[in-house]
């Protein structure tokens, strides 16, 4: 469960606390994930790397992510004093077929992701909105996130 979760990084961190709105926020919602794939590799030397997907749905409430489904996936280097390092991306589209990809990392000991839009289609071109990202809860496969940014 540990290592999901780091993986699940894209999202994610240990500290399953649920973060604080920042005032700078101007978007904000909630990420369920499904986890498809979880696997780890012992490369050695106290080094372990996590590959995970999982289906995603994202809702909000104050955004243009009001709707939005797709697939996550990252990698996760852990280091042999137990610190992880994260890389990934989403791609979801909604009911129109517009899609938005994002790039997430989290940076060794960080108790939060960041996020990113890299690219989308229809609505989405030209969006270049950030933010930040944190699990509420984790079960078996099914991670709930928290997320805020910068939207425009």
């Amino acid at each position: 469960m540990k290592y999901m979760l780091y993986a699940a990084a894209i999202v994610l961190p240990l500290g399953l606390t649920a973060p604080t709105q920042s005032r700078a926020d101007s978007c904000t919602g909630i990420d369920t994930l499904v986890t498809d794939v979880n696997q780890t590799t012992d490369i050695g030397g106290g080094l372990k790397k996590i590959v995970w997907t999982a289906q995603s749905v994202v809702t909000s409430n104050d955004s243009v992510y009001k709707l939005v489904v797709g697939e996550c996936s990252s990698v996760t280097l852990v280091t042999p004093d137990g610190k992880s390092q994260v890389s990934g991306y989403c791609v979801r589209h909604d009911k129109d077929g517009d899609t938005a990809s994002i790039s997430t990392t989290q940076a060794p000991g960080a108790d939060k992701i960041q996020w990113k839009v890299t690219s989308g289609t229809g609505k989405y071109v030209g969006k270049q909105d950030s933010g930040w990202a944190q699990p509420m809860m984790a079960d078996g496969k099914i991670v709930v996130i928290k997320w805020g940014g910068d939207c425009h």
